[in-house]
């Protein structure tokens, strides 16, 4: 009598998935298709990944308004460390600057001391919260003729994990921001006619050529309501425009300087900024982690206290009532506690300090510079801002009594 073995269930199972696998997958020799591999041609890239082939604008982005209380007094109230603001609102334009240079939609993009610079469009920001977890920006879009295009609040939240990352080392972890609000810029200069963007170059030509020429330049454009619009333009040769031209391209290669001062002021302060935003990432959740333990009643507004959370924290953890109501309390009366806990630590001393140097005026430094335009020569000192108003007095007197300067920077 012949015998028959007994398959497990689970084994013909297991048989069938496999012999069904086979057969999605095809058979050696057989003619269905398996997985790409080899060399392959990329496909043409669509319509949509193509470059913009619009009408340029050049952009102006203002330093950040910091967001400073108008009382100091205010400041521990509200948590701020005017130093660090201070500079953040320096570096937050640059960074904005370097996303917009990244779309690919724009002409120049330069950062300037405030918003008399020359530009088609300027993208005005102003810090509301930066506490190293979480960003707020607001950002406003106005054109040369006065036309608000946009007025967007942008908010991001920092992960733990970023500063885990080893993929993210020199990475700015509030770059999100930066990102979403210069890709929504650019969107909106592509929803733009040619026209109207080749108008508002126009329009700031003019504009320019009336700071130096009030007379000559005056009745091509009209102002009503704070808007500016175009009534004509010069003749294509008129010499008063040609002038005008001239010192334009002088004034660009001066503010393509300050860049470098505006980009060394960002890299100066990368390091310190890096850490100040770890630490400070890692104090909030501390503290966040005290108020949640809501042992005194009423306990808010604590921004970005870190030394009482601390304490309350490590009281929970020793079943210390008393240390930790302390905690708490001194978390709510220390408005700046995580500035001053990173001032103290070992690690966030040099940091601190570095931070609180660099970021002690609202503008970035700039060493005395002789700018020469023919036979005539100008110190410019100061800070940024006080440097490019003495450059514009500078060129107005060059128009007046010189002519068209030759000699480039």
């Amino acid at each position: 009598m012949r015998r028959h073995s007994t398959i497990p269930a689970a084994a013909l199972a297991a048989a069938v998935a496999v012999l069904a696998g086979c057969g999605a997958m095809g058979t050696m020799g057989g003619t269905s298709a398996g997985p790409a591999v080899g060399p392959a041609i990329d496909p043409p890239a669509s319509a949509a990944a193509d470059p913009y082939r619009g009408v340029r604008l050049d952009v102006i982005v203002p330093v950040f308004d910091p967001g400073l209380p108008d009382d100091p007094d205010d400041y521990e109230k509200e948590g701020v460390w005017p130093e660090l603001r201070r500079a953040e609102a320096n570096r937050f334009a640059v960074a904005l600057k370097k996303a917009l240079q990244a779309t690919g939609a724009f002409g120049d993009v330069r950062v300037s001391p405030d918003a008399r610079a020359t530009g088609d469009l300027y993208v005005i920001g102003a810090i509301e919260k930066s506490d190293g977890q979480d960003v707020k920006i607001a950002v406003e879009v106005v054109d040369i003729g006065g036309k608000r295009w946009m007025r967007k609040r942008y908010r991001h939240r920092v992960k733990e994990y970023f500063w885990r990352d080893p993929r993210n080392r020199g990475e700015d972890p509030y770059q999100p921001v930066f990102d979403d609000a210069a890709g929504d810029v650019a969107k909106l200069v592509m929803k733009r006619s040619s026209e109207e963007l080749a108008t508002l170059r126009q329009i700031g030509e003019i504009r320019f050529a009336r700071t130096f020429s009030q007379e000559t330049f005056a009745g091509y454009v009209e102002e009503r309501g704070g808007r500016v619009t175009l009534t004509g333009l010069p003749d294509r040769d008129d010499p008063m425009l040609a002038r005008v031209r001239a010192i334009r391209v002088r004034d660009g290669l001066f503010m393509d300087r300050m860049q470098t001062h505006y980009e060394g002021f960002a890299q100066r302060t990368d390091t310190s900024y890096a850490a100040w935003q770890e630490h400070s990432l890692t104090e909030v959740k501390a503290r966040n982690k005290a108020r949640g333990k809501a042992l005194v009643q009423g306990v808010v507004g604590a921004a970005l206290a870190v030394g009482g959370a601390i304490a309350a924290v490590k009281g929970g953890h020793n079943r210390d009532a008393g240390t930790e109501v302390a905690g708490i309390a001194a978390a709510v009366a220390g408005g700046l506690l995580v500035a001053k806990s990173f001032q103290n630590s070992a690690e966030g001393r040099v940091h601190a300090e570095a931070l609180s140097e660099l970021g002690e005026s609202l503008d970035v430094e700039i060493a005395p510079q002789v700018v020469e335009l023919e036979d005539t020569t100008v110190e410019l000192t100061g800070d940024a801002r006080e440097q490019f108003r003495q450059w514009r007095s500078f060129l107005k007197r060059i128009y007046d009594e010189k002519g068209v300067p030759e000699t480039a920077l």
